[in-house]
């Protein structure tokens, strides 16, 4: 049985409208660089409450969310019949297990963060993607260890942008770029956060 870290603040996740708004953003950041196709089967992993994939929905077929949380997934579920594209909620932990599905492309938001082998998971990413796939990753930027007021199994304080883009080429991923996406402000600092894309 997984430790749901989430199972506390599920329900009350979306109240937070700094959270939102940077979500918000980082959407926006990932359309204005991925071409998103309406024949296309993404991944989001990380998914949540489904807060990044509601806006990436109009532009896709279908999109399967993997999240370790089931009160996350819970949440997700709510929304199904509001978006506008088909929804397969996995629960799972892709960082122990082995997902045998192929996609055109996979999101996140947010969520690498949680991931301890950071190397590992790109290779698995990789590994599902199809020919041509993308990836579209946002996170923190290295932070004081000061982002997260409680723990939420988190393994590392944001990332080094050239150390990630380093793993990302070794995993075979080419055009390797990083931008910023957004800037979360809270009452202890703001925290940078970038947008990783790369094709397969």
């Amino acid at each position: 049985m997984n430790n749901d870290f989430f199972r506390h603040k599920a329900e009350s996740y979306e109240q937070v409208s700094d959270r939102v708004a940077n979500v918000e953003r980082i959407a926006n950041s990932m359309i204005d660089c991925i071409e998103f196709g309406t024949a296309m089967h993404i991944m989001d992993f990380g998914s949540g409450t489904g807060l990044l994939l509601e806006k990436i929905a109009p532009l896709v077929r279908s999109i399967s969310a993997v999240d370790i949380s089931s009160s996350m997934n819970e949440q997700l579920e709510k929304k199904r019949s509001r978006l506008s594209c088909e929804l397969e909620i996995i629960e799972m932990d892709l960082s122990k297990s082995v997902l045998d599905m192929e996609f055109d492309g996979i999101i996140s938001s947010m969520a690498l963060h949680h991931v301890d082998d950071i190397k590992s998971m790109l290779g698995k990413f990789y590994s599902m993607l199809k020919d041509d796939g993308f990836i579209a990753i946002a996170d923190l930027d290295t932070e004081d260890g000061n982002f997260h007021a409680e723990d939420t199994g988190v393994f590392h304080f944001g990332f080094d942008r050239e150390e990630l883009v380093t793993f990302a080429n070794e995993s075979g991923f080419a055009n390797v770029k990083v931008s910023s996406a957004s800037t979360v402000r809270k009452p202890q600092g703001d925290f940078s956060v970038f947008l990783l894309t790369a094709k397969k």
